[in-house]
This record gives structure tokens, C-alpha cells and sequence, in this order.
């Protein structure tokens, strides 16, 4: 039974194996087993060391908490080492990574994986004096980049202010290097950054006597190529205007660069030549630019040159400088490298990436400062040859036919153009040079074309004959539709024909073209101006406002504009900013005093007034309103003054002196006031006012002359009122279609007679009220009863005088009741 058991337990034993579960081979939870996925990410590809507690020949894993891998699982033994734990060396070189010293049991490391992470490294210590030293150096370096961050966004002060401190700091470094023994190792290249730096900000912030300061400290330490500085503390001598130290210290700056930095040299020399130009020394600066044209010719140069010869008089030599001038080389690239290949994709592509960029940018400008050189010197030729040959025609063709033969010739029509326009700058237009000059472009290509009928449209318009001026500028848009003067030409000559919706049309066109056209915008704020669309014309005058912060035509445009508008503040602040600009215009002046006083400040309208008539005495509505103005602050002696001079500036104007003689009767001066009664009425005996006043102040003064005034003012009054009879007789005949009688003899006598003696007395006052001046009046009726029907006195009572016998006679008299001869007429 005992051998049974034993047989049933070996049978039993036989399949014990299979039920038992290896975790290693579970493939679904290899994600999840830390050890397998560590040994797929080293290069060796083996599981970790096992850690845990050991269960007999088992030991519990980490990766599965509980679950345990078979010893199978732990694979065979490193070839490297034996089942002793002795290492076996492969080779016999010791770089394989055998050790002799290496302790039985370990494996084979060649890469020396076992050995575990380096150690962290040691901190610094920051005090020591070398680390602190490397801290300041690295602090003036970050303060130097500062000011330049700051100096290139605009912000100078601050710049100012990091170099400043960069500077300082640096000094700081200084002291602590002779602390520490080591002054010999001073970094002389971060001591010149920090003063040059320094230099340059004093410099930017207008600081000269500083700057200068800080360059002589470089100079004098003799830095490598110190001497070029000379040529930055030259510049600010310019700037002082301090001309003959800046020649001194740009020649101790040539002399210290050699011959090899030519271009160095060259600029140097330009310098020199500019600054003896501005002191009035053309002949050293010749001397100077004459060298250069000589060693390395430039555009800037050559017309420098130009400058000086047309400042000495000397026209041969302008003119071989001209020729100097419009040979020297460009150095840029024909315009057709830039035309598109039709067959070429690629090649169309990289043209049309270079087409604008900045090299390209480069070339246009230094093409387009090239030109604008040639024309300018090409006028100064003409200008000067004009006063040898009284005409500047000759200069003007001998620059022509250079041209021609130069790179530049396509400038060939240009001044042709430009010598026709400078007919139309000395006015000649009888002469009709500038028609001739420009007629012949009309078969030219397109662009001269438009350029030419664009001039003669403008020379028509000026001359008033717009059919020839719309005809032109119709030529010029045809030639050239984006050409904006030509449709500006063309929105001119339809507006003067009052088609002001034409006309804006055509100005917005321009502007469509060109958005920067400040004629187009400043014409179609008139065309709305016009049309009376007050809003759409602001849009238009406060833009042209924001493009031309200083045009004074937007301003009094913008302040007519919200005058228009009844908003007489904004007006005001408008001419405020216009008198900032123009502060010596009389009418903007006479503008302010006039919105004040609609605004009821007599006394800021009385400033602007006075300053008007300061700048300009001959305004007579300045003068009008000066003197109202003393009159009704009875400062009669001032208001005599500016009626005074109304009177010189029209003579022929009787109110005038009517004037002075109230004002003179108001401030007591009863003799003056009668004697330029007097003199008024010798020079106008009909004038009815003024006799009326002779009667009045001659009852008061008690004279004898009363009765024959008063006489003389019966006839003048009585004349009147027949002229005016006749003129109503004849515009009733005129109306019913009959043509009025003629009276003869008694029978006009009678009708006459009778009229006066059935019209009421009524009907007379009025004819009289008729007869008086309005608000001028500058007397009072002789009594209240006269005082309510015919006589108002702006200037205010007068004080009550006494009455003499005369006087009382008069005011019991009527003068209508007396009868007038027929047989008087007004001589």
C-alpha cells in the first residue's frame, strides 16, 4: 500500500507542472510590467535586478505586487562572468572593461550603467573675489545692451540713464580689481563700450559739452583707433556751429587713418567740403570735393560741386562738373532684370520676390536722388546762364543735349518739361514759350504725354480759357488715367463750369490713385462746400488737417465750416490754432473780434479788433466797429481817431465826418463839432443831415446863422419831397401803362401847392425818417414831439442845456408850414 501511495503521489506529480501560471508570459499585462517596459527602453534588453523578500527559491516582484516569476524566467547566465562570481576578462585590453579589482558576483558593465547617477555638482561660491568680479562685467554688459534697446525705441532719457549707470558700475569693477591685486587685468574693451556708449547718449540728448567730454577721456587714454572719434566730436563742433574747430579735428582724423580705409578717407574729405560751404569758404571746399571727384566720384559730391562753382560765378567750370556729374556710375541694375518671363514659372517667381524687396528699394532711391540731382543742377546751369545771356534757354538746351548723350537720357523730356514749367513760374505767358516748349510732347509716349498735357491744361486754367484747359487735361488722362493731376486738371474745368458733382467725381478719382493728393482732398472739400454738404466737407478739411498739421487754408476752411454750422465755439478754436500759426493775419484777427462779439465778449472782441487794425489800419469795418465801440464806452477822443481815418479812406463818404462831428459834440467840444458841420456842408450843401444839425447845435450855441441854415434846410427838404413826388407819378404811370403828364407853368404850381397843403403832418415826419441816416445818427432832435417821429440818437442823451430865445422860436415853428417857391430848383 505504502509503495500504492507513492505510485498514486509520482502519477499525481507528473502533471503538476501544467496548471502552474508564469506571469512572464502574459503578453495582455506586459503594458502594465514596469521591468519588461524599463528593459525595452534600455539597449541591453534585460529585465532590472529583482528586489524584494525571498520566499524559498522565489522572491516577490514589484511590478505585479503578489505575483512571482519563475526562476526560468531570469534567463541564463552572463557570458561575462562565472557561476563563482568570478569575472572572466574578454580581452586583454583593459578598455574592453576588465578590472582586476572588481569583486566577485559583478557582472560585466561596459557602459558603466551600475555605477548609479553622477553626483550633483558643486555650488558656487559667489564670494570669492574672481565669481564677483565676472558678476559686475556681466552687469555693465546687460545695462550697455539696455541703452541701445532704449536709444533704438526712442526712449533717450532712459538710455541716458542705463549708460550712466553702466558707467558707474564699471567703476565699481575697477576698485574691485585693485582690491584683489588684479588692476593689471583690466578689460580695456569693456571700459571703451562704456564710455563710448556714454558718449553717444549725451550726444543724443543734446548734452555736447558732456559728450565731448566723454570722447576726450577715450582720446586721451589712447584706445586702439581712438582717433576716429575725432570725427564724432567734429560733428558735434558742426552741430555748435563751431565750423574752424570742426575742421581741426576732422584733419586730425584724417591724418590718423591711413591710406588703405580709402572710403574712410572720402567721407572725411566730404565733411571737410560741406562744412567750408557753410562757412562761405567755396574755394577751399572745391579744393576738397575736387579731390574726391578725382579719387572715388559720387552723385553728392559732384552736385556739391556744382554748388560751389554757381556760388563763385564760374559757369565753364559748373559745366564741366555737370559732365562729371551725370558720368559717374550707379553701380545698381537695369530695370529690365526685374520685367517677368513669360515662359519661365520659376524665374517669374524669384522676380517677383526681389521686385520690391529692400535692395531693389535701395536702387530706386539712390536712382531717384540721382535725378533730382541732374534737375536741380541742370536749373542752376539755366539760372546762371540767364544772367550771362539774358535768357536761361541756352543753359536750359545745353543740359538737354548732355543728357542725351548720357545714362541718364530718358531725363531728356523731363527737362524739357521742367524748362516749360519755368515759363510758367516767371508768368511769361505772352510770349506763349511754355505752349511751344510743350506742345511737341503731344507725340511722345504716354508718360511725357500726360506730364505735358497736364502743364498745358494748368497754363490754360490760369490764363481762364477752360475749353483749352478741359481739352488738355482730357489728352492727359487719356495718355495717363492714374495720373491724379490730370484729373484734378479735369474736376478744375468742370468746376468753374458749376458742375460740382462732376467735379467730385473726377477729385475722388485722384484720390482713388493717389490717397496722399492734398490738392484733391482740399478741391472736393470745396466742391461739398459748394453743394452745401457741411458734413461730407468737414470729413474732407479735417483729414487734409491731419496730413498738413500747418496749412492754414484747412483751418479757416474748418472754422468757416462750423461757423456755418452755428457752432461758433469750434470756429473759434479754429482760428485759435490758425493766428497760432499766422498770427500776423489781419482778416483772421478781424474773424476772432467778429465770432466774440456775436458771442457778446466785447472785450476779447476788442483785442482781436485792435490787433487786426494794428497789422492792417485801412479795414473800414475794423474801423467802424473800434469806434462804436469807444463811443459806447464814451472814450469820445478815441472814437475821433478812427473816424478820422474813415474819413481819409473815403473821402467821399459824408457819415464819416458826420461822425467826428458828434463825437467832438459828445466830449464837449461844441466849436470843433460846428466847425466840421460847416466844413460838411460847404463840401455837400444838400445833404439834409447835416443841416439838421447846423440848425440845432447853432439854437443852442444861440448863433445868428440859425435862421439861414433853417431857411436852407426848408429848401433842401422841400426839393426832396418834389424828387420823390416825381419819381412815385412816374412808377404809377409806368404801372397802369400811361406816361405821366408834364406840368408847365401855374398849373404845376397849383397841383403842387395843393399837395403840400392837404398832406398831414404825419406823412411829412415819415418822408423826413425817410431822409435821416439810420443807427449813425450822431445828434438828437431839438424836442420830444420831433425826438419820437424822425431823430433816434445811438450814441445816447445828451445833458440838458438851456434854451435860448432862438431855439425856442425854432421848436414853435414848423417848418413845413412855410411855403417854397416853385421857381427853386436843386442847382
Amino acid at each position: 500500500m505504502e509503495n500504492g501511495k507513492c505510485l498514486a503521489e509520482e502519477e499525481d506529480d507528473l502533471y503538476s507542472g501544467y496548471n502552474d501560471y508564469n506571469p512572464t508570459f502574459d503578453a495582455e499585462e506586459l503594458d502594465n510590467d514596469e521591468g519588461f517596459q524599463q528593459a525595452v527602453r534600455t539597449n541591453q534588453g534585460r529585465r532590472p535586478p529583482l528586489t524584494g523578500t525571498a520566499i524559498g527559491g522565489w522572491s516577490i516582484g514589484t511590478s505585479f505586487g503578489s505575483r512571482i516569476p519563475m526562476t526560468s524566467s531570469m534567463g541564463r547566465p552572463m557570458t561575462g562572468a562565472v557561476q563563482d562570481g568570478t569575472a572572466r576578462p574578454m580581452t586583454a585590453v583593459r578598455a574592453a572593461g576588465y578590472t582586476p579589482s572588481l569583486t566577485r558576483g559583478l557582472t560585466f558593465d561596459t557602459l558603466g550603467q551600475s555605477i548609479g547617477p553622477a553626483p550633483p555638482l558643486e555650488s558656487k561660491n559667489d564670494d570669492t573675489p574672481e565669481e564677483k568680479i565676472k558678476i559686475l562685467e556681466k552687469k555693465v554688459n546687460d545695462l550697455i545692451e539696455e541703452s541701445c534697446l532704449a536709444h533704438s525705441q526712442g526712449a533717450l532719457q532712459l538710455a541716458l540713464e542705463k549708460a550712466k549707470e553702466a558707467g558707474r558700475k564699471e567703476r565699481a569693477l575697477g576698485g574691485e580689481r585693485e582690491q584683489c591685486g588684479t588692476a593689471d587685468h583690466i578689460n580695456t574693451d569693456l571700459t571703451y563700450s562704456v564710455l563710448f556708449n556714454l558718449a553717444n547718449q549725451y550726444e543724443n540728448n543734446d548734452m555736447c559739452p558732456e559728450a565731448l567730454n566723454t570722447y576726450q577721456v577715450i582720446v586721451k587714454n589712447m584706445f586702439y583707433n581712438a582717433g576716429r572719434l575725432k570725427v564724432n566730436m567734429a560733428n558735434i563742433y558742426v552741430k555748435q556751429k563751431n565750423y574752424p574747430k570742426a575742421i581741426k579735428l576732422y584733419r586730425m582724423a584724417l591724418d590718423q587713418i591711413s591710406n588703405y580705409h580709402k572710403e574712410m578717407r572720402i567721407k572725411i574729405l566730404q565733411n571737410i567740403g560741406v562744412v567750408f560751404v557753410r562757412m562761405g569758404q567755396y574755394s577751399n571746399a572745391i579744393t576738397s570735393f575736387e579731390h574726391i571727384m578725382s579719387e572715388s566720384p559720387n552723385i553728392r559730391t559732384g552736385f556739391n560741386l556744382i554748388l560751389c562753382y554757381y556760388g563763385t560765378g564760374d559757369m565753364e567750370r559748373m559745366k564741366k562738373a555737370f559732365q562729371k556729374l551725370i558720368s559717374v556710375p550707379l553701380g545698381i541694375d537695369e530695370e529690365y532684370k526685374y520685367i517677368p518671363i513669360n515662359d519661365d514659372a520659376r524665374a517669374n517667381m524669384v522676380i517677383e520676390a526681389i521686385k520690391n524687396d529692400k535692395l531693389h528699394q535701395m536702387e530706386r532711391e539712390r536712382k531717384s536722388l540721382a535725378e533730382k540731382f541732374i534737375m536741380t543742377a541742370a536749373k542752376l546751369i539755366a539760372h546762371r546762364s540767364s544772367r550771362i545771356e539774358t535768357s536761361f534757354t541756352a543753359g536750359f538746351d545745353w543740359c538737354v543735349d548732355m543728357v542725351k548723350s548720357s545714362q541718364y537720357i530718358e531725363l531728356a523730356n523731363d527737362l524739357e518739361i521742367n524748362k516749360a514749367i519755368t515759363y510758367l513760374r516767371q508768368r511769361d505767358f505772352n510770349q506763349l514759350e511754355a505752349v511751344e516748349t510743350l506742345k511737341p510732347f503731344e507725340k511722345k509716349d504716354s508718360r511725357v504725354k500726360s506730364a505735358a498735357a497736364t502743364n498745358l491744361s494748368f497754363l490754360y486754367f490760369l490764363e481762364k480759357d477752360y475749353d483749352q484747359a478741359d481739352r488738355y487735361a482730357d489728352l492727359a488722362m487719356n495718355a495717363d488715367r492714374y495720373n491724379p493731376a490730370a484729373l484734378i486738371n479735369k474736376g478744375n474745368a468742370v468746376f468753374v463750369k458749376q458742375d460740382y458733382k462732376k467735379a467730385a467725381e473726377f477729385y475722388k478719382e485722384a484720390l482713388r490713385n493717389d490717397s496722399s493728393c492734398t490738392e484733391a482732398l482740399y478741391n472736393l472739400g470745396l466742391t461739398y462746400k459748394k453743394r452745401n454738404c457741411l458734413e461730407e466737407a468737414l470729413i474732407c478739411f479735417l483729414k487734409l488737417h491731419a496730413i498738413l498739421r500747418n496749412s492754414a487754408q484747412a483751418m479757416y476752411q474748418l472754422a468757416n465750416l462750423y461757423e456755418r454750422m452755428e457752432d461758433p465755439q469750434q470756429a473759434i478754436d479754429w482760428l485759435m490754432q490758425l493766428i497760432s500759426v499766422t498770427p500776423t493775419d489781419p482778416h483772421v484777427l478781424a474773424k476772432l473780434g467778429e465770432l466774440y462779439d456775436a458771442e457778446g465778449d466785447k472785450s476779447q472782441a476788442f483785442q482781436y479788433y485792435s490787433e487786426s487794425f494794428r497789422h492792417f489800419p485801412s479795414n473800414i469795418y475794423v474801423i467802424e466797429w473800434l469806434g462804436a465801440y469807444y463811443i459806447e464806452t464814451q472814450f469820445y477822443e478815441k472814437a475821433i481817431q478812427y473816424f478820422e481815418r474813415a474819413t481819409l479812406i473815403q473821402p467821399t463818404q459824408v457819415k464819416w465826418q458826420l461822425m467826428v462831428a458828434s463825437c467832438s459834440r459828445r466830449s464837449g467840444n461844441y466849436q470843433k463839432a460846428l466847425e466840421t458841420y460847416k466844413d460838411i456842408h460847404q463840401k455837400s450843401p444838400e445833404n439834409i443831415e447835416c443841416l439838421r444839425f447846423l440848425v440845432r447845435l447853432c439854437s443852442d450855441m444861440g448863433l445868428k446863422e440859425v435862421q439861414d441854415y433853417a431857411t436852407k434846410l426848408k429848401k433842401v427838404e422841400k426839393m426832396k419831397e418834389i424828387r420823390e413826388q416825381r419819381m412815385k407819378s412816374g412808377k404809377e404811370a409806368s404801372a397802369s401803362g400811361r406816361r405821366p403828364e408834364s406840368r408847365e407853368g401855374s398849373t404845376g404850381s397849383d397841383s403842387g401847392r395843393s399837395s403840400r397843403s392837404t398832406s398831414s403832418k404825419g406823412e411829412r415826419l415819415n418822408a423826413k425818417l425817410r431822409s435821416l441816416p439810420g443807427s449813425n445818427e450822431p445828434y438828437e432832435a431839438s424836442s420830444p414831439r420831433e425826438l419820437d417821429a424822425s431823430y433816434i440818437d445811438p450814441l445816447g442823451p445828451q445833458m440838458e442845456r438851456p434854451k435860448t430865445a432862438a431855439r425856442k422860436r425854432l421848436e414853435e415853428d414848423d417848418f413845413a408850414d412855410e411855403e417854397l417857391g416853385d421857381d427853386l430848383l436843386p442847382e
